[in-house]
């Protein structure tokens, strides 16, 4: 982790040994990591994001932003970095103007992007100096063949850089059978090889809540590796227009449970299965058991339907939420 996450005033320490990292040059030995950039009206926090990218330790990088239609500054603040930094560091394309979803599908799908490896990037986060460094020490060990995503922890931040605390530590093994009711990494942590943007990339047809989570589950489900770092590499900026946000203690927790008890999870999971079933071809022979085991538990009677998923090992992250995810199957709401 960075040195300084915090000083005295609560407030985060974001950019600690910036200064050498801003100087320091890329050699040729260095893998080139593509960073996907989607934009929406993100005009507030977007020049801050692209700092932090600038004062990455690890130095190849390029940027692909897609924007999604913006009305506000964004296009300019793009553009005025664009000029300011070296041709060929940043481009900027139109979205498909479908939602932040189906824009990350957009720009993972997209094969004449090459790189050694690539990243997911929102527009109002924070990357701390060794984000890029330290995911790729650990998937440049990985052989090119087999999808790799590596996915890191958070710290959380208001809207004033001040620290409001970290997302949970999740200790069990990243598996298929968690992936299934559970995305343990956010996007805006996430890193991966060129195999896994193959695998990960999805049919413009089918509609999944999250590419974040659809990574997890799929480079699980095909035998990939997924690396999960309890160290964070990210601040993750909670604010008002956020999509998605990290709520805290017992507000994550009655989020969560209201969420499965809602019938919330029960729709992504729908649609979700709707696609993985479409490359269910793809997945390891066990794999391929466990999701139509799976699909099928999740109709039969409740006392089958209970006691198989358990049997088949299905599970969330911690007790608690297992203890809601089960109280769910039991309504039927998975």
């Amino acid at each position: 982790m960075n040195d300084s996450i915090e000083n005295n005033s609560g407030a985060v320490s974001i950019y600690a040994n910036a200064t050498a990292t801003a100087t320091a040059t890329a050699t040729e030995n260095d893998p080139l990591v593509a960073i996907f950039l989607c934009t929406y009206n993100g005009a507030r926090f977007l020049a801050e994001q692209l700092d932090s990218i600038s004062y990455q330790t690890h130095r190849n990088w390029v940027v692909i932003a897609s924007d999604d239609g913006s009305t506000d500054q964004t296009l300019e603040i793009l553009q005025k970095y664009q000029a300011n930094w070296p041709a060929g560091k940043l481009t900027i394309r139109n979205g498909p103007q479908k939602g932040f979803c189906r824009n990350f599908q957009y720009l993972t799908s997209d094969e004449s992007i090459s790189a050694d490896f690539f990243a997911f990037c929102d527009q109002d986060d924070v990357w701390l100096p060794e984000k890029l460094t330290r995911a790729i020490d650990v998937l440049r060990g990985i052989s090119t063949n087999i999808p790799a995503v590596y996915g890191a922890r958070t710290v959380l931040i208001d809207e004033e850089n001040a620290l409001l605390g970290y997302s949970p530590i999740f200790p069990l093994t990243p598996s298929f059978k968690n992936a299934l009711v559970q995305s343990i990494a956010g996007g805006n942590t996430m890193v991966f090889n060129g195999a896994a943007k193959k695998v990960i990339s999805i049919d413009s047809r089918y509609e999944i809540v999250s590419h974040d989570w659809w990574a997890y589950l799929v480079v699980t489900g095909m035998g990939g590796k997924f690396i999960y770092d309890p160290v964070p590499t990210t601040l993750y900026r909670q604010h008002k227009a956020n999509i998605i946000g990290e709520k805290k203690g017992f507000l994550r927790n009655f989020s969560r449970f209201n969420s499965l008890l809602s019938g919330n999870l029960q729709k992504w999971i729908e649609g979700r299965n709707v696609a993985l079933d479409s490359i269910a071809n793809l997945l390891t022979p066990e794999n391929q058991f466990t999701f139509k085991q799976f699909c099928q538990l999740r109709r039969a009677p409740f006392i089958v339907r209970l006691w198989g998923l358990k049997k088949l090992g299905i599970h969330r992250q911690c007790t608690s939420e297992n203890m809601a995810f089960y109280l769910a199957v039991s309504f039927g709401k998975i």
